[in-house]
């Protein structure tokens, strides 16, 4: 398999990557064909899982615009991937030009292509780190130019807590952040359940068995564990709803059926 200018020499490219296999659902070319296969053996279970990554993507564009109307310019994206098109500096910056943006992930391929994407532009930033070493991303050099903590902060957990099995705490994870942030903050979240998927439990689980073969195991949480992400938070209006339905810029009622997978939130620390 021959090796791309823009894939980094310590990946084993023989190996599906979650990031990379979203980057295809999206319509990327950050990808290779096995991650590719292993994309379209979830989508054999679950066909609408290119919808459910649109929607997880408008939302975080809609909720971006919200916290940059409540006056916010500081942005933490964890777990934030492959950049696509209107990703959060885009979002950020085009509603305020001094916007400031940190991007957090630990996919090689991932934090590549953001240095790539965003040289020249002093504002925003990447770090390779791991949610669940919190102090980590908060120590790096990136978050200590960036970002003022002393400042409200959107935090954004888009579709990765569902990748951070129970033993490795993502509860605690998520409020080790929380403190580590001024009041004023919003926590920006999206995860995957079996509420919504327009399919029977078994048919969406031989999705996540695909997950689980690659070693990334998806971990389905039900809306009252994803709320419980919220501990510390104010929820914002309308709460924790199906992606769509968070303060939607057309009629929810003409997204596809798989766009309601799942569940989205936008909460404000006191």
């Amino acid at each position: 398999m021959e090796r791309p200018a823009w894939a980094p020499r310590s990946i084993d490219i023989s190996v599906p990557s979650v990031s990379r296999m979203y980057d295809y659902y999206l319509g990327g070319s950050h990808n290779f064909e096995v991650d590719r296969e292993a994309a379209r053996r979830a989508m054999e279970f679950m066909p609408g899982l290119p919808k459910v990554m649109q929607a997880n993507r408008a939302f975080m564009r809609r909720a971006v615009r919200y916290a940059a109307g409540q006056g916010i310019s500081q942005f933490l994206d964890i777990g934030s991937g492959i950049p696509t098109f209107g990703n959060v500096h885009e979002v950020a910056q085009a509603a305020h030009p001094d916007a400031r943006v940190v991007y957090v992930d630990h996919d090689p391929v991932a934090v590549a292509h953001s240095q790539a994407v965003l040289e020249g532009d002093d504002g925003a930033g990447v770090v390779a780190a791991d949610l669940r070493k919190p102090q980590e991303i908060l120590r790096s050099p990136e978050v200590e130019r960036l970002i003022d903590l002393n400042q409200p902060v959107a935090l954004l957990l888009v579709a990765i807590l569902h990748f951070v099995e129970d033993e490795d705490d993502p509860y605690g994870a998520v409020a080790e952040l929380r403190e580590a942030l001024a009041p004023g903050s919003l926590l920006v979240l999206t995860h995957a359940s079996y509420e919504g998927i327009p399919l029977p439990p078994e048919r969406a689980g031989g999705a996540v068995d695909v997950y689980e073969g690659i070693r990334n195991p998806l971990i389905m949480r039900s809306r009252e564990e994803i709320a419980r992400f919220f501990e510390g938070y104010d929820m914002v209006e309308p709460g924790l709803v199906a992606m769509p339905h968070w303060r939607p810029d057309a009629a929810p009622e003409d997204e596809d059926p798989y766009a309601f997978s799942g569940f989205a939130g936008v909460g404000r620390t006191a």
